[in-house]
């Protein structure tokens, strides 16, 4: 299973498959499986990536699907993703792997052993892997089948992700991209007010203790 920070994928993932991906994933990506194809919650899920595809587009994220099935079950399936999606007239906008041997769901850790095909084998679970520009693993979140993903949070969790990245900053409960930010606890005040030139608050609290410091990006 990947850990945070990873970039030894080569310890898990195939030689060749990794040279491959990890040249897709040139700049910002996003690995997300799913259980099966031609299911309900997972035409949900994929017909809502499509659609958000020009939003990962716009944060420079490129996207990758996968599961088990083969990849004629993809391409017949696509038609269907897109058809739900009001746009049956265009290709899927991203690629799915097709792990018909489970060779890669079982290195990345991605097969739910509580769900199971008509063939008796796991399935794959829900996941979700991030990965920087440097290829290190920035998030990872599992879901169970039952439960679709979110994938207006997904992108949220990404522009978190990308602003964190290159700020000194924190974003707190429910931020949304304009809101404000938290400095975080390492900077001294002298740091922050230097480097937040639009200031700095902070928020009395009773202990007396200065940590909820405040700054508009």
């Amino acid at each position: 299973m990947l850990s945070h920070g990873d970039s030894k994928l080569s310890w898990r993932v195939e030689a060749l498959f990794l040279r491959k991906l990890l040249i897709f994933l040139r700049r910002w990506g996003i690995l997300f499986s799913h259980p099966a194809d031609f299911t309900p919650v997972c035409t949900t899920e994929l017909g809502r990536a499509a659609k958000l595809s020009d939003e990962f587009k716009k944060r420079n994220v490129k996207m990758i699907a996968l599961s088990i099935d083969s990849v004629d079950d993809h391409r017949k399936w696509s038609k269907d993703v897109m058809a739900y999606s009001d746009a049956a007239d265009k290709a899927l906008p991203y690629p799915i792997i097709a792990d018909d041997k489970r060779e890669l769901a079982v290195q990345l850790g991605m097969l739910d052993p509580d769900e199971r095909g008509k063939d008796g084998q796991a399935l794959t679970a829900r996941c979700v892997f991030v990965f920087g520009p440097d290829k290190k693993l920035k998030l990872s979140i599992l879901y169970p089948a039952t439960t679709g993903r979110n994938f207006d949070e997904i992108l949220r969790v990404i522009d978190s992700l990308q602003l964190t990245a290159q700020k000194k900053v924190a974003t707190p409960v429910d931020w949304k991209p304009g809101d404000k930010v938290m400095v975080i606890p390492s900077l001294s005040d002298s740091e922050a007010a230097d480097l937040f030139p639009n200031g700095v608050t902070t928020k009395d609290l009773p202990s007396g203790k200065k940590y909820l410091r405040y700054t508009q990006i």
